[in-house]
């Protein structure tokens, strides 16, 4: 698999994650300084969710998040020493690695959406289908026009025990044109 991510990228990434965030295993650091200093090794590593089911993955936590330290995959083996996959990587440079990077990224920063690819190991059942994806959709649009509405709602109300007209009239004309676009959704 060639790698669909631009090296600079990748660099990028990994330099933005190491500076702001801690990891909870001191070596992890050394692993992702490691990457930076080796284009050849990164052109070969990919950023996925899930990476445990790749044949052979690395997964990374920061200390904010509730995620394993560390573990390292290949093949049917698995384990928390962190010298081995170093090895590993040295050893093997030009085979992908697939790296989970477990931290707090929500809302998901743009650097990381940058080097994220899809996890072509991830089972078929656990794909999201496109089905689940649109009600996904139209259930955070529906939650979102309703947060609207009953912030409108609140504002005139503030209007009207204010004795605020001009505020009062925009605000009704502001949800009624919130309906109306909720009614062409």
């Amino acid at each position: 698999m060639t790698s669909s991510v631009p090296l600079v990228d990748k660099k990028a990434f990994v330099r933005w994650f190491l500076k702001n965030y801690q990891l909870k295993r001191r070596e992890c650091v050394w692993i992702l300084n490691y990457l930076l200093s080796n284009d050849n090794l990164l052109e070969n590593i990919h950023f996925v969710e899930e990476a445990h089911y790749c044949p052979r993955a690395i997964v990374m936590s920061s200390v904010e998040s509730n995620g394993v330290p560390f573990r390292f995959y290949k093949g049917n083996i698995m384990t928390s020493d962190a010298e081995k996959s170093f090895h590993d990587l040295r050893l093997h440079p030009n085979e992908s690695m697939y790296i989970q990077l477990n931290f707090p990224n929500i809302p998901p920063s743009t650097q990381y959406l940058a080097v994220l690819e899809e996890n072509p190991y991830m089972p078929k059942h656990l794909h999201i289908c496109e089905k689940d994806r649109v009600i996904a959709e139209e259930l955070l649009n529906s939650s979102m026009l309703a947060f609207q509405e009953e912030k409108i709602l609140k504002e005139i109300d503030d209007a009207l025990d204010e004795g605020d007209k001009e505020k009062f009239y925009e605000l009704s004309n502001l949800l009624q044109a919130l309906k109306q676009t909720s009614k062409n959704m």
